[in-house]
């Protein structure tokens, strides 16, 4: 019997074919998922990679309850278009720490995983207010009202500890100073020794243009000008190219 002959008895016997089928997919399942259990890491550890700053985490929360992901995806595609516009593909330890991660394809909005320092506080506050003003193409709503509420810091140590929980490597210490850290983070006169020594590059000072109050665009524009400046890619591509 040909080897033509045989595949004709599998393709025409259903069970057969069901059989065979469920075996090969068995087999490709083991083979990807039996190392996983033996790998400490999947993710490749890049240097400059830290858990978010009390209030780079609260500004992410307000990021992903006012549904901000939904039009704006932070994943750079390995693509020279997406390159060229957006900055370095993104890598998979930039979202290590976070639950959800904001990946996707979908655009209304541009990406922003290289967004941080891309633009001053003030155009940020302008842009949350009345996003036509600066981009007169956007069809953003308004998130002014974020500029008016303030930020409930109340018990926030217990946010670093349910990150914890779920593998973010935020300390004792961390956990400990967390209210005094996300009060400082955004107080141009407050002592940020703590804050600059257990989250480097983290940015310092008020954000929405009204030091005297803590308000929730203070954490969002915190957060966004975090996003892509934690590593130095120059420093990533020599190493990489020179392994």
């Amino acid at each position: 019997m040909s080897l033509m002959d045989k595949h004709a008895i599998i393709e025409k016997n259903a069970t057969i074919l069901l059989i065979g089928s469920l075996l090969v997919v068995t087999v490709g399942g083991i083979v990807e998922i039996a190392p996983l259990f033996y790998l400490e890491n999947t993710i490749e550890k890049v240097e400059g990679m830290r858990p978010y700053s009390p209030l780079e985490l609260a500004g992410r929360d307000i990021y992903v309850r006012e549904g901000c992901y939904v039009c704006h995806s932070q994943m750079i595609r390995p693509f020279r278009d997406e390159v060229e516009r957006y900055g370095h593909y993104s890598l998979a330890a930039e979202s290590m720490y976070d639950h959800p991660f904001q990946w996707g394809s979908k655009r209304t909005g541009p990406d922003l995983a290289r967004v941080g320092d891309r633009y001053s506080n003030a155009w940020h506050v302008q842009h949350l207010e009345e996003p036509r003003s600066v981009v007169p193409e956007s069809i953003m709503p308004s998130y002014a009202f974020l500029k008016n509420t303030q930020l409930d810091v109340k018990d926030f140590s217990t946010h670093l500890v349910a990150n914890a929980r779920v593998g973010v490597p935020y300390t004792q210490e961390m956990i400990d100073n967390a209210q005094a850290d996300l009060l400082a983070q955004a107080n141009p006169d407050a002592d940020t020794t703590g804050v600059e020594a257990r989250y480097p590059k983290a940015k310092l000072g008020d954000f929405d243009g009204n030091p005297q109050a803590l308000t929730e665009m203070d954490a969002l524009i915190a957060y966004l000008q975090m996003l892509g400046t934690l590593v130095d890619f120059k420093t990533y591509d020599e190493a990489k190219n020179a392994r």
